[in-house]
């Protein structure tokens, strides 16, 4: 299949080796036909000094990194846990965090499994059986209507991503469980080409959602203080 993007509020990105097709909307379903519940999935590394967010570290110290991640983290599981719109699944790392008694009830939580991070997600979609979305635990400002959202998204394209301001983006979902787990080899990860190469390597008709900012530098983290506290 050619690739796509369907872009809903977003402007077309220079870059995308995509065509672009704007406003279409998702189509109804008809009565009585059910529509499949869908995924959520939350890739996590268990809280640990000197284990999270390690880029922002260089700039604020590690155990500021270390507050900021469990702030994002909490809040979160918080916000999108125990929605009857979708399964929660949490994906944590390393494997044997899967045991520890501070993740929240309402989700169901798993290992991440080892890989890069292109493995890593395309395992969990792919247990998961589509239609489904995964999301990082370190992203502030995502909420259920995004959510709901990504996953009305894939009723009509068969992958859906969530931009974030420096070129990479903060979800992911598929349509349908990916066949293979290598399907994002090459991706340049941590670059501002990370979409754009995701985007390539998988081939399929995508849509693209609300854009939000990663906090991985110094920078953000200070814009992400002031815009908190306005």
């Amino acid at each position: 299949m050619a690739a796509g993007w369907l872009v809903g509020p977003l402007r077309p990105q220079p870059g995308l080796p995509v065509p672009v097709v704007c406003g279409r909307a998702a189509p109804d379903h008809p009565a009585g036909v059910r529509v499949r519940r869908g995924t959520l999935i939350v890739l996590a590394k268990a809280p640990a000094l000197g284990r999270v967010k390690r880029r922002l570290a260089r700039g604020l110290g590690e155990a500021q990194a270390l507050r900021f991640y469990r702030t994002c983290l909490s809040g979160t599981l918080r916000r999108l846990g125990n929605d009857p719109r979708w399964r929660s699944v949490l994906a944590v790392a390393p494997d044997r965090a899967t045991v520890a008694r501070h993740w929240p009830r309402g989700w169901t939580v798993v290992p991440q499994g080892g890989g890069d991070l292109g493995v890593r997600m395309l395992r969990q979609l792919q247990s998961a059986g589509g239609p489904a979305v995964l999301v990082g635990g370190d992203i502030p400002g995502i909420t259920p209507a995004l959510i709901a959202r990504a996953l009305d998204a894939l009723r009509y394209a068969d992958a859906v991503f969530g931009p974030s301001d420096d070129g990479g983006y903060w979800l992911i979902g598929l349509a349908r469980s990916p066949r293979r787990l290598d399907s994002l080899a090459g991706v340049r990860w941590s670059t501002e080409h990370a979409l754009a190469d995701s985007i390539r390597a998988l081939g399929l008709k995508t849509a693209l959602v609300d854009r939000l900012a990663d906090v991985d530098e110094a920078e953000g983290y200070r814009r992400w203080v002031r815009n908190r506290s306005d």
